[in-house]
């Protein structure tokens, strides 16, 4: 374990997923492996059209997220059984992998998403 502080901003991001209008998700990663994430997406964005070409088109996102919603309505579905959940300001929330989801209404949603180390075994 390391005995530094560490720190990092995203407008410095070791990568970025850009959805041109629609969005962005700002990835850094720590010196331990621990992954956080800005994600901004704008009113009319959707998983499916917006970020899932990017990712190579899996069926589903492949990502577990653990996060805090900052502004914004997030509706995620869990593929396999259809199930809609309304991630909403204020909300601290876990997410698994198999996920779609798109932004409901006309405000801006912008959420901090964290994923710990990936660990090879």
């Amino acid at each position: 374990m390391s005995t530094t502080i560490e720190k990092r901003k995203f407008d410095k991001p070791d990568q970025k997923l850009d959805m041109k209008a629609l969005g962005a998700i700002s990835i850094i990663k720590m010196g331990t492996g621990v992954t956080g994430m800005h994600a901004v997406f704008e009113p009319g964005w959707t998983w499916e059209k917006d970020e899932k070409p990017l990712l190579g088109n899996p069926a589903s996102c492949p990502m577990h997220h653990t996060g805090y919603c900052i502004s914004g309505t997030l509706v995620v579905r869990m593929v396999n059984t259809g199930v809609e959940t309304k991630i909403q300001a204020g909300d601290f929330f876990e997410i698994p992998a198999g996920h779609d989801g798109y932004v409901e209404g006309n405000a801006r949603v912008e959420a901090i998403l964290c994923a710990p180390a990936e660990h090879s075994h």
